[in-house]
């Protein structure tokens, strides 16, 4: 089993999805007004409208109401991504501070409220723990 894509659903894909546009780097990859997905080497982030939540289940998802899970992005330098999100992210969780487990975190929330957090491996033990990802 390999997991490959976190999806978000929202009540505004294109508002959503410009953010994490602007937060990534990465342009989304548009299937509809009702999906897109933020497509990296590892994995995606998909963006559903609240409109395809019957397709599974109805009412088996909402928007904008998530408070356990928190979207993970691995990246190279924390403390050059929080500079440059100065001021695109309006919602800061916290700053740069390392984990007890060796990893620096970034946490913001999305305009959903979704928490986001970008994070590098600072410890040698982190570090090895990431090694080829």
């Amino acid at each position: 089993m390999n997991p490959v894509s976190t999806r978000i659903i929202t009540g505004d894909v294109a508002r959503l999805v410009a953010s994490y546009e602007r937060v990534t780097g990465v342009a989304a990859a548009w299937a509809n007004d009702d999906f897109a997905e933020i497509i990296t080497p590892h994995s995606s982030l998909a963006v559903a409208s609240e409109r395809t939540v019957p397709l599974f289940s109805p009412g088996s998802a909402r928007p904008a109401t998530n408070d356990s899970a928190i979207i993970e992005f691995l990246v190279d330098d924390v403390d050059r991504l929080h500079r440059e999100l100065a001021d695109s992210v309006t919602d800061w969780v916290n700053g740069p501070t390392t984990m007890p487990w060796g990893n620096l975190p970034l946490l913001f929330r999305d305009p959903d409220g979704n928490l986001v957090n970008f994070f590098e491996p600072v410890t040698p033990a982190a570090v090895e723990r990431f090694a080829g990802r």
